[in-house]
């Protein structure tokens, strides 16, 4: 039974961590990073002292909660330079990285904060933004991304973006998806007529007045 028991403990511990790192995500997902730790506790069920004991700052529970993401991001960008045409991938960053800010509010919140205690995250994240960079720089050699162009415009995208609101995942991305072809056709030198996306239903539709109407 004491052999035992040590083990029971660190199982005990590794559930904790796994609940209040999921708490975390969903929360911060949901709220956005200013949610406070007791009620990332709360949400975990557990003490305000495990979650403390676990992570001492909320630098430590954001960037350890959105490690995942980064890495998404990171496959993304990747993805993007990987591109043989520049604007292409540019553009190919832009809609992804819109679609994971609709799946995961908190994670432009992460994006665009310095951790700076926290180095492997924050290489994460200057890769990221340098790769973005890199990729701009290129689509602008190709004249369809306008010389003005600037990656801090790329974080005011996802920071409006975080402000889409839907009643489903579902309508939450395909919002997004159409927010970012408006904001590349804005981005682009020469803005062609292709379609956007279908349009995602935030609110009912207005009342047709009766003086509207066809007779």
């Amino acid at each position: 039974m004491t052999d035992r028991l040590p083990h029971a403990l660190r199982s005990d511990a590794l559930d904790n961590r796994e609940r209040i790192l999921e708490a975390a995500r969903v929360v911060f997902s949901a709220d956005g990073l200013d949610v406070p730790m007791r009620e990332v506790a709360r949400r975990a069920g557990v003490a305000p002292a495990t979650l403390y004991r676990r992570f001492p700052t909320k630098e430590m529970l954001v960037t350890e909660a959105f490690a995942e993401q980064m890495y998404a991001c990171r496959a993304v960008v990747d993805e993007g330079l990987a591109d043989l045409d520049p604007w292409h991938g540019f553009c190919h960053v832009i809609e992804k990285m819109c679609e994971l800010q609709a799946r995961d509010r908190g994670f432009t919140a992460a994006l665009v904060s310095t951790f700076p205690n926290a180095v492997d995250f924050e290489a994460r994240r200057e890769y990221a933004l340098s790769a973005i960079d890199e990729l701009a720089r290129r689509a602008k050699a190709t004249g369809r991304l306008r010389r003005d162009f600037v990656l801090d415009d790329v974080l005011i995208v996802l920071m409006a973006s975080s402000g889409i609101h839907a009643t489903s995942p579902t309508t939450q991305v395909s919002a997004a998806r159409r927010f970012a072809a408006l904001a590349i056709s804005a981005f682009q030198v020469s803005p062609d007529v292709s379609p956007l996306p279908p349009v995602a239903r935030l609110a009912p539709p207005a009342p047709v007045s009766r003086g509207s109407q066809v007779g």
